[in-house]
């Protein structure tokens, strides 16, 4: 009787800790993991969001870079970090979808492992040719590379990107083979010096092409035209029935107490609507976006399967 009251005791002590842990949150510094290096779309938009929260919960949020292949490392570190909130992820579509779609196994489940908090930002993909190329339209692609099939190719620099275009040439038909390139920037360079046909690019990389004239944008992925390129075209503009857009977010480690989580997922809807925010977003051509924890999650596990059926059509596989 006495040790049941004990442990009765011991169980209502740690308990009344961890709401007090959550009371108090944050008490401490927090982190972010970015899996990408200094620099890119998603470490840029980190630090702008680190700002705005630092500011608001009035604890510093401070940014660390683990790139690797995929964003694999800093998902790998996010997953194994304590679960109270003080060690977050920003995590774009690549790790968190289409690596489940490419990869045959991975050191972390993107639906187990993680607690979507909300989204930030979402971004279309802009079809890109050579600045003077004789294409001016997706028409004009399309019959150029039907017709010359042997002559055509494409750039990407991951997964993500050769999936897009993958599906692209599905609606499309499009006939055109891929060549693979390290970075969205090699991409772009590739299709500026005339080494490959065009590429669907991110918008960071090809908002400098598009403006120094290296390359000519054909046409935006999304629904909607982008307002950092007013002048492009969408895709379903000009006869093509096909929307894509990416997305990069807010994870916590799975476990994270419910109340943290409705904290961030607040703190984020107000970060994004930052006037500051917005204006740095719409330089990197996102579209600053939130949501709940739920629509989030609801949301990955309905591209995951959606991806894969494009990767398994196409034989794309990360890891081979």
């Amino acid at each position: 009787m006495i040790r049941r009251s004990l442990l009765a005791c011991a169980a209502l002590s740690a308990f009344a800790m961890a709401v007090h842990a959550q009371d108090n949150y944050p008490s401490k510094p927090i982190k972010f993991v970015v899996g990408y290096s200094p620099g890119g779309s998603n470490d840029i938009l980190a630090r702008i969001v680190a700002k705005r929260l630092g500011d608001s919960l009035g604890q510093p949020v401070v940014v660390e870079n683990r790139p690797s292949t995929g964003a694999i490392v800093g998902a790998v570190v996010t997953k194994q970090a304590p679960p109270d909130g003080y060690t977050l992820m920003i995590g774009a579509s690549g790790p968190l979808v289409i690596n489940a779609a490419t990869y045959s196994s991975l050191p972390y489940s993107p639906q187990k492992d993680f607690i979507p908090i909300s989204t930030i930002a979402t971004f279309p993909l802009i079809v890109s040719v050579k600045a003077d190329s004789p294409f001016k339209t997706m028409p004009d692609l399309v019959k150029y590379t039907k017709e010359n099939p042997q002559l055509s190719n494409y750039a990407s620099s991951a997964s993500t990107f050769q999936l897009a275009t993958e599906l692209l040439k599905e609606r499309t038909g499009i006939q055109s083979q891929h060549v693979p390139y390290k970075g969205s920037g090699d991409s772009m360079k590739s299709v500026a010096g005339g080494e490959t046909t065009f590429s669907m690019l991110d918008p960071g990389p090809a908002a400098g092409a598009i403006n120094g004239k290296l390359v000519r944008g054909l046409a935006v992925s999304s629904d909607v035209r982008n307002p950092s390129f007013p002048d492009i075209p969408t895709l379903k503009e000009q006869g093509i029935d096909l929307s894509i857009q990416f997305w990069i977010g807010l994870f916590a480690p799975a476990g994270t107490p419910t109340p943290i989580v409705r904290l961030l997922e607040r703190e984020v809807a107000k970060a994004v609507q930052h006037p500051e925010t917005l204006k740095s977003m719409a330089q990197l051509g996102l579209t600053p976006t939130s949501s709940t924890s739920e629509a989030f999650t609801r949301q990955i596990a309905q591209e995951i399967p959606a991806w894969t059926e494009v990767a398994r059509k196409n034989n794309i596989k990360a890891d081979q």
